[in-house]
C-alpha cells in the first residue's frame, strides 16, 4: 500500500510517499499554504492523485514524551485532514525529524534557498522511513509468532 507522510508547518508542509511495496520513501514536494483548511484539501487531493491508502502526519512530541503546543496543532491538523481525506490519517511520533533533516542537508552540503525549499520534504521522508521501519518490525514480529 502507498503511504503519504506529512511534515506539517505553518507556512510550508513537506510531503513524501512510499511505493506499493512500502520499501522506498521519496519526497514529492512542499505545499506552501498558511490556511489549514485549504492545506488539508490540497493534501487530500494529492493523496487521491498518488493513490495512497494511508496518511501519516508527523506528531512532534517533546523529548520527554509530553504533548506541547506544536504537537497539539499537528493533532488538530490531522483531525481536520481525516475529515476531508478518503483514507485513514494517523499521527506518528516525529521527535527530531527536522533536526535529522538539517543534519542530512549539512552532510550533503545543501545550503541557502535550496535548503529552505527541501528541508520539509526531507523531514517528511524521514518520518515516512521511520513509520515504514515500524510497520516492517511489527509484521516480522507477527510472522514469528
Amino acid at each position: 500500500m502507498k503511504i503519504m507522510a506529512v511534515d506539517y508547518g505553518d507556512v510550508r508542509t513537506g510531503l513524501a510517499v512510499c511505493d506499493r511495496t512500502e520499501f522506498l520513501a521519496s519526497p514529492i514536494g512542499t505545499v506552501e499554504e498558511r490556511n489549514a483548511q485549504i492545506l488539508c484539501m490540497k493534501i487530500a487531493h494529492l493523496a487521491e492523485q498518488y493513490e495512497v491508502g494511508e496518511i501519516v502526519v508527523g506528531f512532534p512530541k517533546n523529548m520527554n514524551g509530553s504533548v506541547g503546543p506544536r504537537a497539539q496543532k499537528c493533532e488538530a491538523f490531522a483531525n481536520m485532514l481525516a475529515d476531508i481525506a478518503n483514507v485513514p490519517v494517523n499521527l506518528w511520533d516525529e521527535r527530531s525529524s527536522t533536526v535529522s533533516a538539517h543534519n542530512y542537508l549539512n552532510e550533503t552540503n545543501v545550503r541557502g534557498k535550496k535548503r529552505k525549499d527541501v528541508v520539509d520534504q526531507v523531514a517528511a521522508t524521514i518520518i515516512l522511513e521511520n513509520y515504514l521501519d515500524y510497520r516492517r518490525k511489527k509484521q516480522t514480529a507477527k510472522s514469528e509468532k
